[in-house]
């Protein structure tokens, strides 16, 4: 773990020729809280926050969501973005042609992306209100809050086509499916050929509670693409989140890492009295130095 630099600072004074020094403790606990974009979801609005210590180095992460967003999404099944003429009509039917969710990308405060030792730059929040496959586990109304690593012009270059359930390009999603390296994934996450149009390949966790039965509320995936990570998401069910949780979990964290900086070991939501809503927060972040590969 790269270590927090802490310092005692030493106030000193000449008393009859001998120097006589007191040490002063810094303030350990100083903290910023930072606003990063807001962009409108439904009736509501989605905002981005984070908070660094004394520093400048990550401790959270965040999506916040209005009281609106949450129980008033959009009730269009898609935004009419992420299309593909699969037919060769020439025309685009966006019931059936075009990816079944509205996106909204959000910038994250600039004060911690411009840290060179962060590597999650930026969030994509999707809305599916009939949810997505698989069937009877996640095909109900639920957010996804995704923390990107690759860069959005990468991300945006995936495209809708033919391939796979969630109809990538067949190219893409070649590379998009490529086995990460053990050492760099979790071993409960496994491949179930979810790649998708402007995201990447998502890993999904058959340990998770609603494999076993138990309704869907939340759930932790990990985004790849060309055999590594390139974004961590929380999924949560709508039910879940108008319930006005305060929950924390801890993150099935991979053995290694790719890029060396700072990774959360913590996934929250809370409920924020103050505006009615709930954010989404990853948190205790550790400095990771990357794999060599062994």
């Amino acid at each position: 773990m790269k270590p927090t630099i802490q310092w005692m600072a030493m106030s000193c004074i000449l008393l009859a020729g001998v120097i006589a020094c007191t040490k002063i403790k810094a303030n350990e606990t100083e903290t910023k809280s930072l606003k990063g974009a807001v962009v409108a979801m439904g009736e509501g609005t989605l905002e981005t926050f984070g908070e660094i210590d004394k520093d400048g180095n990550p401790l959270k992460i965040g999506v916040s969501f209005s009281k609106e967003a949450l129980d008033s999404p959009p009730t269009t099944l898609s935004d009419g973005n992420r299309c593909f003429d699969h037919d060769n009509s020439g025309s685009i039917d966006t019931d059936t042609e075009c990816m079944p969710w509205h996106e909204r990308v959000i910038p994250l405060p600039a004060t911690i992306t411009r840290n060179v030792d962060m590597p999650f730059k930026w969030a994509l929040v999707n809305w599916n209100l009939e949810g997505h496959i698989p069937d009877g586990i996640w095909n109900e109304p639920h957010f996804d809050v995704h923390f990107y690593i690759a860069p959005i012009e990468k991300i945006f270059g995936l495209q809708r086509g033919d391939c796979g359930p969630e109809f990538l390009r067949c190219d893409q999603y070649e590379i998009a499916t490529k086995p990460v390296p053990d050492h760099l994934m979790h071993p409960d996450y496994i491949n179930v050929g979810a790649a998708a149009p402007a995201m990447g390949n998502h890993l999904v966790d058959t340990t998770a509670a609603e494999f076993s039965g138990t309704p869907f509320t939340r759930s932790w995936i990990y985004g790849v693409y060309d055999a590594e990570v390139i974004f961590y998401e929380e999924m949560l069910a709508q039910s879940y989140m108008q319930t006005l949780p305060n929950d924390c979990f801890p993150i099935k964290t991979t053995p290694e890492v790719a890029l060396s900086g700072y990774y959360p070991e913590t996934v929250c939501t809370r409920h924020d009295e103050s505006s009615g809503g709930v954010a989404v927060s990853l948190e205790d972040f550790v400095y990771r130095t990357a794999s060599n590969g062994s």
